[in-house]
């Protein structure tokens, strides 16, 4: 009888101790999914930030802001266009034929 008393003792031991073992590590598994979900959580509200600043960036009146003052742009007017052309098909198109 009482190696069946002792042997039920270690079994209830080692019972115990795996069930410490078990919240211990699922606990630190919650804390670590916690902390990763406050990191996804961070990270979308960066990248709506982000959104919004290059929605920002990307408007028609910026860009022509920015190309005007900063890159010193104008706007194209029959005034200031030169059109080019190909001597080579000048010629040909002089002598009737194609190019």
């Amino acid at each position: 009888m009482t190696r069946l008393n002792l042997l039920l003792l270690v079994v209830l031991v080692c019972s115990a101790i795996y069930l410490v073992q078990t919240s211990y590590e699922s606990r630190r598994l919650y804390a670590a999914l916690e902390r990763e979900r406050n990191a996804a959580h961070q990270l979308d509200v960066e990248a709506e930030g982000l959104d919004v600043a290059r929605r920002a960036y990307a408007t028609s009146l910026r860009v022509e802001r920015v190309a005007r003052e900063e890159l010193r742009m104008r706007a194209a007017t029959p005034a200031v266009t030169e059109y080019v052309t190909d001597p080579a098909r000048t010629a040909a198109a002089a002598q009737g034929g194609r190019p």
